[in-house]
């Protein structure tokens, strides 16, 4: 199976309702970072390609038919030479709310300990790619907002208009279905993964 879309935007941009969006118009399984410790085997790829040893993509995204959020997003590039008519999908928001979005979620998540050693491995690994190789190790707001600025602008660049969709998922389903080339569902677009439910989903929180 060939990627069909491509989404470049770090997490936090809406990707987990982009992904459920993409799995209502029959664009999934759509690849996400949850879907990374639910597949034997992932954990590993996933460390060795940001340690510099990428994988055969098209063997460890073997069917799926989309991909967004971290590790991916992180990959874009490699991801759109082995699927080279692929969609490429940029999803983003405000940035302000974006930021506070990371350090509430997926900043705080990362940070934590856990007893699960696979888990951990993980996470560690993730820290590297997330911390140090997409934000610096530099996590004030106007580091962490100009690193999401010059990824957005990079992508914006590398991909010719007719092939890039810049996206915010409040936009609901028009411009994303018109550049897809798919009819409009008669529902309303997926809204999932808040801050309290990313928190609560992590064990950052507990569920009340």
């Amino acid at each position: 199976m060939t990627l069909r879309v491509i989404g470049p935007g770090f997490g936090r941009t809406g990707t987990m309702s982009f992904k459920a969006a993409l799995e209502q118009l029959g664009l999934g399984p759509c690849y996400h970072m949850i879907e990374v410790y639910e597949n034997e085997g992932h954990v590993e790829a996933w460390t060795a390609a940001i340690d510099g040893h990428p994988p055969d993509w098209s063997s460890l995204l073997a069917g799926y038919e989309s991909v967004v959020d971290w590790p991916a997003c992180a990959f874009w590039k490699q991801l759109r030479d082995a699927h080279p008519d692929a969609k490429i999908v940029l999803t983003r928001r405000d940035p302000d709310a974006w930021f506070e979005s990371m350090t509430n979620t997926i900043f705080q998540a990362l940070r934590a300990d856990s007893d699960d050693e696979r888990l951990m491995r993980w996470r560690v690994a993730t820290r590297k790619l997330i911390f140090h190789q997409t934000f610096g190790d530099r996590f004030d707001r106007a580091s962490v907002v100009a690193a999401l600025h010059a990824h957005e602008a990079d992508v914006i660049a590398s991909v010719p208009p007719g092939e890039l969709l810049v996206f915010e998922v409040g936009d609901g389903w028009e411009p994303l279905c018109e550049f897809l080339g798919l009819p409009v569902p008669d529902a309303p677009f997926p809204r999932t993964n808040s801050t309290a439910e990313f928190r609560v989903w992590t064990g950052l929180d507990r569920p009340e």
